[in-house]
């Protein structure tokens, strides 16, 4: 039973699907050998202000780059 996992921001239903369906794809195609039946996949998804990036919460950290790129 091969685990695959993604860790990151809470995505939409169909981001869920689309990224297990995307992530077996891929796993699949690099190990043949491999049925898609066998993968599992884990999603562990963050609220953003439960995520820090560059010292800070992302929420902030996203409102940083957005004001540097209006300068």
């Amino acid at each position: 039973m091969p685990v695959l996992i993604y860790e990151g921001p809470e995505l939409s239903p169909n981001q869920r699907k689309e990224l297990i369906k995307g992530l077996t794809e891929v796993a699949c195609k690099v190990s043949p050998e491999i049925p898609s039946e066998a993968y599992y996949v884990f999603l562990r998804e963050h609220p953003d202000a439960q995520i820090g990036v560059g010292g800070c919460p992302l929420p902030e950290y996203v409102e940083k780059l957005q004001k540097m790129n209006r300068v």
